[in-house]
């Protein structure tokens, strides 16, 4: 398959990151503390905001405090934390003001967690506090692609999560699902799947981009 673009907009967590162990480890800490099932947590605290999740589920327990206590301990955890397969390689191979990061954690976690394995912080960056509304919602998929100079119709985006295909399909954008984090099943709404970046290749071509999906 090949896709045309201009610019190109990344999630962070399962999609250059692979930080699951973490998350759900972190979760599952929490969980015990409040005597909450984990399992009730797990299929949809990938990919959307800390506080999101929490209305979602337990939204009693939607506080600032257990927000902060959440938010602090994945901070300090970077035990696992690894680079998806090739996305090293394909970011640079990207023009930097060509391409952005538009994630559902804070600034801080991001630095982090992208300093931990070795991936530079783009110019263009979005992180939870700069949207009102989270994933699904487009926002934060539009003011990317603003941040790019770009329309997101102009946009390919990289996610993992069902929350995230959903708020760039919304955005107007394209989308390739990695299945890092979710069952292919799940992301069907994507244009296309991949398990990482492997073997994904990038031409220039005319102003934009032709992107190879092996």
């Amino acid at each position: 398959m090949k896709l045309r673009c201009k610019a190109f907009l990344f999630d962070l967590d399962g999609v250059l990151v692979d930080s699951r162990a973490v998350v759900e480890r972190t979760w599952r800490r929490w969980a015990l503390r409040h005597r909450v099932d984990p399992d009730r947590l797990f299929p949809i605290a990938h990919g959307i905001r800390t506080r999101d999740a929490l209305e979602a589920v337990v939204p009693d327990l939607a506080t600032d405090d257990e927000v902060a206590w959440l938010d602090a301990a994945e901070l300090a955890d970077v035990d696992g934390l690894r680079a998806v397969g090739g996305a090293k390689q394909l970011l640079s191979s990207l023009p930097v003001e060509r391409w952005g990061i538009v994630t559902s954690c804070g600034r801080s976690l991001a630095q982090r967690r992208l300093g931990a394995v070795g991936i530079p912080l783009p110019e263009a960056i979005v992180v939870a506090e700069d949207v009102k509304a989270g994933k699904p919602a487009p926002d934060g998929y539009r003011l990317g692609a603003s941040r790019l100079g770009f329309d997101p119709a102009a946009c390919l985006v990289f996610e993992d999560a069902t929350a995230g295909v959903a708020a760039a399909r919304a955005a107007g954008a394209s989308v390739v699902a990695l299945t890092t984090t979710h069952a292919p099943r799940q992301l069907q709404a994507a244009d296309a799947m991949i398990a990482d970046f492997t073997g994904i290749r990038v031409d220039r071509d005319q102003g934009g981009f032709v992107v190879e999906i092996p």
